[in-house]
Formats: structure tokens, sequence, C-alpha cells
């Protein structure tokens, strides 16, 4: 899976160059994830600009990655995609997620 990094000394911003986080790259999503996260004591951002669709192997994916994220430090999601907000509302993942409009909104709210 082609995930772009940009590495600051606070945060991993990670783009992954997918149009869909589905079933069928779920797990090459969450492998490449993980050696992201590794035992780096940074936050993640994980941009959807490329995104357009998620599922629920997705979803759990972020769940499952999230979880790893504990005590290592934040993981905010950002640029989401109307459809995609709209199903993290839908299934209240909004409450869960940090979601930030936008790469530099979450760097600035990572940043405070």
């Amino acid at each position: 899976m082609n995930i772009a990094t940009e590495r600051q000394p606070l945060v991993n911003i990670l783009t992954p160059a997918v149009r869909r986080l589905d079933a069928s790259v779920a797990a090459a999503f969450k492998e490449a994830v993980t050696r992201e996260i590794g035992e780096d004591k940074k936050a993640l951002i994980i941009d959807f600009s490329k995104i357009d669709f998620i599922d629920s192997s997705g979803l759990g994916t972020l769940v499952s990655l999230m979880k790893m994220m504990n005590g290592k430090g934040e993981m905010t999601l950002c640029a989401l995609n109307p459809s995609i907000k709209n199903m993290f509302a839908l299934t209240r993942m909004d409450r869960i997620f940090r979601i930030s409009p936008d790469r530099d909104t979450a760097l600035t709210q990572l940043n405070k």
C-alpha cells in the first residue's frame, strides 16, 4: 500500500494513496500504519484527502489503530469528504475520533 509520510518533530502525517479504504485494502493499510506507529511517541494525523469511500472494514481498522496509539500520542483524522464525514456522524464515531477539516487545522489543534 502506498502511503505518503511526512515526519515532523511532534507528529507524523500519513496520506494513504487509495480511493477506497475498504476490505480489499484494510489489512495492508493497518500493517503500513502500524509500522509508522511503532514505538514512536508522536501524534499521528491520517489525511483522508485522497480517500473517497470507507466501509466497515476500514472503520474497524481505524478503531484498532486508535487503540494501538494508546499512550503514544493522539490520532487525528483530517480532510474527510462529506459522505465519509456523514458516515462517522451516523455511526457516532465522530465522538470517538478527533476529526479536523484539514491538515493545517489538525496541526494547530495538536500543537495547543
